[in-house]
């Protein structure tokens, strides 16, 4: 797995913690799932554990993810990634382009700002770049994808397993 860029990748927590990089999709189920358990091993390790993102949108049966992808991304040009991230998820089912702008006026974002900057080529070429990062692993076929401290996590997604393979 490509080493973690403090200042391009999207991470919570503090750098000696273990590390989840989770490659994943907005309109998957399945990230979704792994989402919710991420909050639950962040609500029990604290400062023990790192996340960070990796957007890998399945277009192919995801029509909205990589306009998801670009929502999340425009929000973090200014400085609401994770705000923006987790909405996402938490309205999964909500994904078209009304639905993203929405988003972005409930978090009182520039909403012309955002709506510009979410299909522009900087952002792009950063979905893009997450994408290829995956792709590189040899391993990120779907999501999704997680590593723990560089390494592939083959085991389950609920959080007890995930605390688990964390545990030093």
């Amino acid at each position: 797995m490509e080493r973690l860029d403090e200042a391009v990748d999207h991470v919570l927590g503090p750098s000696p913690a273990r590390l989840i990089v989770e490659y994943g999709d907005y309109e998957c189920p399945y990230s979704r799932q792994a989402f919710r358990q991420i909050e639950q091993v962040e609500n029990q390790l604290g400062d023990r554990v790192r996340v960070a993102f990796r957007h890998f949108p399945l277009t192919e049966i995801h029509p909205h993810a990589l306009a998801a992808a670009g929502a999340a991304e425009a929000a973090a040009v200014q400085g609401r990634f994770w705000d923006m991230h987790d909405l996402l998820f938490h309205r999964q089912k909500a994904l078209e382009g009304g639905d993203l702008h929405g988003y972005a006026a409930e978090l009182g974002l520039d909403v012309e700002r955002f709506d510009t900057g979410r299909t522009s080529t900087g952002v792009l070429a950063r979905v893009r770049r997450d994408v290829a990062s995956g792709r590189a692993t040899g391993v990120v076929m779907g999501t999704p994808t997680l590593f723990i401290d560089g390494v592939v996590y083959r085991g389950s997604y609920d959080a007890a397993a995930l605390v688990e393979a964390l545990a030093p």
